[in-house]
């Protein structure tokens, strides 16, 4: 468990709700002082590494909250962060677009062309 240096790369994960999409937000170490680390959003963190209670794994708290950690980036939570974010596009691109008839037409033959329906 080190502490954080300039350029370490972090991540904090979030939910709006047990059935909102998780919602990545990454940041890097741009300045230390003698107990902080300030990522380059603004986020200040204490630069000792903790075990998170909630999942067992090493992460930094928020200078004015505990129970909020930063991550070190692996390339296995950017393949997951660009699942998710993949997965929130398409959401919402469904969520805000009304489909003619012709376009439902062409949807429903796709569908019925690979057997889904």
């Amino acid at each position: 468990m080190e502490d954080l240096k300039v350029g370490d790369k972090l991540y904090n994960v979030g939910q709006n709700g047990f059935g909102d999409f998780y919602r990545y937000s990454f940041s890097e170490v741009v300045r230390l002082t003698k107990t902080l680390a300030v990522l380059e959003n603004g986020v200040r963190l204490r630069n000792k590494p903790i075990r998170s209670l909630i999942n067992d794994e090493i992460g930094y708290a928020l200078a004015k909250n505990r129970w909020v950690y930063w991550h070190i980036v692996s390339d296995e939570i950017l393949r997951k962060a660009k699942k998710e974010n993949e997965m929130i596009a398409i959401h919402d691109w469904f969520r805000d677009r009304s489909f003619n008839f012709l376009e439902k037409t062409m949807i429903y033959n796709i569908f019925k062309e690979k057997g889904i329906l």
